[in-house]
């Protein structure tokens, strides 16, 4: 699979700490450059048949529909797209009017992951969304009247301008809407944010770590009330709308990144990150240099990142895969950790997967990292 990331937004949102420009000043240059590496690493996959191509950002929909087909078509000069590949765009709502949507349904582009946060008017602008909530509901409503059924929206819950009362109607919309897929974040104040720069000054108030809880929670059972998997921990849809892209990550599969901040993966030992300045990345390319990094991955790194990664999802770690690929030395205190957790009910074994119970999905990135080997 292979993910574009696209550098530019038009402007900054209080909580993103993400790597982009909201500057378009160098956007054909930057658009040239992503497909200069797109050939120079073009034998980079294993795999030439591409099951998934993901445009990811900053806001790849701050593009032309034409700029978007124009960087298919360069993939498709060096890999093969399988009959059924899922090629989704991440858009915001203010960009989706009806001439983009009619250039995007004449393109490749079969899946919208819309950045909607929220249906109501004071959480966006917290935010500092550049859409409203009326946007917010119209973009949808437009994406599905030009053809696109797979729609994924993302929603922030447990910010300090809402509360549960609010965060039902959200819900509520969303399922009025026919939404297949839903990815749910909680409000987190990133370093080096606007958001982090408020609650320090008292302006805003630091995010309640109960009040997210009780909000996720609410959500898993409202949403499979309503016909949704839950499958990833921030992640649901309905059955046949899993993404497949962001599934291929969470199954260690490899993949290839184009852009400034994007990673690859081959899928077993090596990773690899291009440079997070816009200037520095068309530099290099013009100059037919990768601007990336790379590093292999030690055994310490490879356990911690499938566990890290199979506890957040409904597939687990196959505990197979892990006596196979490990050393007894790295099994060792692992094993006496999970039969610890086992008995405080916080782990459990489903058909030699290690699972953790639904009920403390919430946190889940806890429990794993003290199965780390550190």
């Amino acid at each position: 699979m292979i993910y574009i990331h696209i550098p530019f937004c038009k402007q900054k949102c209080s909580y993103c700490n993400f790597h982009f420009s909201t500057s378009l000043n160098f956007k054909d240059e930057m658009l040239d450059a992503m497909k200069k590496e797109i050939f120079l690493r073009k034998d980079e996959l294993q795999n030439k048949n591409i099951q998934s191509l993901y445009f990811g950002g900053g806001t790849p929909s701050v593009l032309s529909a034409d700029e978007i087909k124009s960087l298919i078509d360069e993939v498709l000069k060096y890999f093969n797209f399988k009959n059924d590949i899922e090629i989704t765009l991440e858009a915001n709502p203010d960009d989706l009017d009806k001439n983009f949507l009619k250039g995007l349904s004449d393109s490749p582009v079969n899946r919208l992951s819309i950045g909607t946060q929220s249906f109501f008017d004071e959480d966006l602008k917290l935010m500092n969304r550049a859409h409203n909530a009326s946007e917010a509901e119209g973009s949808i409503k437009r994406a599905q009247d030009f053809g696109f059924e797979n729609l994924s929206i993302d929603l922030i819950y447990g910010s300090p301008t809402s509360n549960l009362e609010i965060w039902k109607e959200n819900l509520n919309k969303t399922v009025a809407l026919e939404i297949p897929h839903i990815s749910s974040y909680a409000l987190t104040v990133e370093p080096k944010t606007a958001l982090e720069n408020w609650v320090a000054k008292g302006k805003v108030l630091n995010p309640k770590e109960e009040e997210q809880n009780r909000e996720f929670y609410y959500m898993i059972d409202f949403l499979k009330d309503h016909g949704f998997e839950h499958y990833e921990v921030s992640n649901f849809a309905k059955p046949g709308f899993y993404s497949r892209h962001n599934s291929s990550y969470w199954k260690y599969q490899e993949y290839l990144g184009i852009g400034p901040s994007a990673h690859s993966y081959n899928g077993t030992d090596v990773r690899s990150w291009n440079v997070a300045n816009n200037q520095q990345y068309i530099k290099k390319l013009n100059s037919n240099i990768l601007a990336k990094e790379t590093e292999v991955l030690s055994q310490q790194d490879q356990f911690n990142e499938m566990i890290m990664i199979g506890l957040r999802t409904v597939w687990g770690v196959d505990l197979d895969s892990l006596n196979q690929k490990f050393s007894e030395n790295i099994l060792e205190r692992f094993n006496k950790e999970i039969q610890n957790k086992m008995e405080e009910g916080i782990l459990k074994i489903d058909n030699n997967h290690l699972k953790i119970p639904e009920k403390h999905w919430f946190m889940a990135d806890g429990i794993a990292s003290d199965l780390f080997q550190v």
